[in-house]
């Protein structure tokens, strides 16, 4: 019965470990993708010609590549 209770405590604890876990990995993957959007539009700020044309050159490419 004691074991009962402490196999049954020791999943819970092990999905709220789990959950901060996850919680964790999100919160660090939103600072990585505002990171990411940041350097991306100074990018475009300092670059904008370049951006322009690499983003034109991307759209054809996956034209190009859906379209097969």
């Amino acid at each position: 019965m004691e074991e009962d209770i402490l196999n049954s405590l020791n999943e819970e604890l092990e999905d709220v470990i789990d959950e901060g876990r996850q919680i964790i990995e999100n919160a660090e993957l939103k600072d990585r993708f505002n990171e990411v959007k940041t350097d991306t539009e100074l990018f475009i700020r300092k670059h904008p010609i370049q951006s322009v044309l690499l983003g034109a050159a991307a759209g054809y490419l996956i034209g190009k590549i859906f379209r097969s």
